[in-house]
């Protein structure tokens, strides 16, 4: 399903779910807290076992979109979402890297690999005020473990608004696979 299908258009005449958000605490990663600080909780030492499985996605993220016939732009917050469907092995991410439209590396989030444990969650944010990766961005997120593991989830939350409308959608990552004729 494409992420303009899933585009969820919340106003507040609407009285749906985002209007009715209270601020919580936030445990997102920022450019000043790195995924290893802020998701201490979530992360394990390295395994010692040989990687023996490995995969990658490509995550649609929005961070402008275009509207009213290109004449407008909306911003929007990303939070990138990697998660361990595993009840029992660890999921080596390698990589979290943020490219822009032009595919030009944004940002790298990650300094080395890190393991999450099982059932475990790391997240990225970019703030709606950054707009570097524009109405093409995108992530590619390099996974790996030890052995067979169920296939991580990883996704991305976009929020923002424009006048008094407010607008969610979220951006499914896709598993980077070589098709071609054998």
């Amino acid at each position: 399903m494409s992420a303009k299908a899933l585009i969820l258009a919340i106003s507040a005449g609407l009285g749906l779910g985002l209007c009715a958000l209270a601020p919580l605490p936030a445990l997102a990663q920022s450019a000043k807290v790195p995924i290893e600080e802020a998701f201490r909780e979530s992360l394990a030492p390295l395994p010692a076992e040989p990687i023996t499985v490995s995969g990658a996605y490509y995550v649609p993220a929005y961070s402008s979109v275009s509207m009213s016939e290109g004449r407008l732009r909306a911003d929007f917050s990303v939070t990138l979402s990697v998660h361990n469907a595993s009840e029992t092995r660890l999921l080596v991410v390698r990589r979290i890297a943020y490219f822009d439209t032009a595919g030009a590396l944004v940002e790298n989030y990650l300094k080395a690999p890190v393991a999450l444990k099982p059932f475990s969650t790391v997240e990225v944010f970019v703030p709606a005020s950054d707009s570097r990766g524009g109405t093409g961005a995108n992530f590619v997120v390099d996974w790996a473990a030890t052995g067979e593991i169920a296939e991580p989830v990883v996704e991305a939350l976009m929020m923002g608004s424009l006048a008094n409308r407010h607008f969610a959608f979220i951006s499914q990552g896709r598993p980077m696979r070589v098709i071609g004729a054998k």
